[in-house]
């Protein structure tokens, strides 16, 4: 027979706290686990980096597409709050953004995909992520600067860094990233992860 344990050894329901910080730990994860080995990782690995089991990460997520999808968004927030800071400045957010770049480079063919996965509409929110990060960026961009040449100018140039990240560590894909923008006389700040809160 079993017995309740008394309230001082019942551990705490965190409920939705736990939740939001599995789901984070799972993206912090994901980014890790898929920039090391590419999209094809296994979800377990992501699970098990994250801590916790791999009922939680399908509670959270139901397929890879949707662990990548989040990564993005993820992403793409840090690189409006990067923009939305004091004292912001295009160089920058243009550091938070090549952070990112070099972080998840695996995620650069789910940006542009066809179809990905079982997500039907995924070409349509990567579009939608792709207009905020623009929209993130011309806020700080000075009127004559070189991105701002042209309608399209600037993503084009996003997409030929993001094209340039290539190599094994994190260390080659900056060193290629910082390269790209200086080829395109693009000046980056600190290449970093945005750390101005939540």
């Amino acid at each position: 027979m079993l017995h309740p344990l008394p309230d001082e050894r019942r551990p705490a329901n965190e409920g939705p706290r736990a939740a939001a910080r599995n789901r984070a730990a799972l993206i912090a994860a994901a980014r890790e686990v898929f920039a090391e080995s590419g999209l094809k990782a296994p979800l377990s690995a992501i699970a098990r980096r994250a801590g916790v089991g791999q009922g939680v990460l399908y509670r959270h997520f139901p397929d890879r597409t949707a662990v990548a999808l989040a990564v993005l968004e993820e992403n793409v927030r840090q690189i409006e709050q990067a923009a939305g800071a004091d004292g912001a400045d295009i160089a920058g957010v243009l550091g938070v953004l090549t952070w990112h770049q070099t972080e998840s480079t695996a995620f650069v063919g789910v940006l542009h995909a066809d179809g990905a996965g079982s997500h039907s509409d995924a070409p349509a929110y990567a579009r939608a992520l792709s207009q905020r990060v623009e929209r993130a960026l011309r806020r700080h961009l000075p009127e004559g600067h070189r991105l701002a040449a042209r309608p399209g100018d600037l993503m084009i140039a996003v997409g030929m860094v993001s094209g340039a990240v290539t190599g094994p560590t994190r260390e080659q894909r900056e060193r290629r990233a910082l390269a790209a923008w200086r080829l395109l006389g693009v000046e980056v700040g600190p290449v970093r992860p945005f750390e101005g809160g939540a």
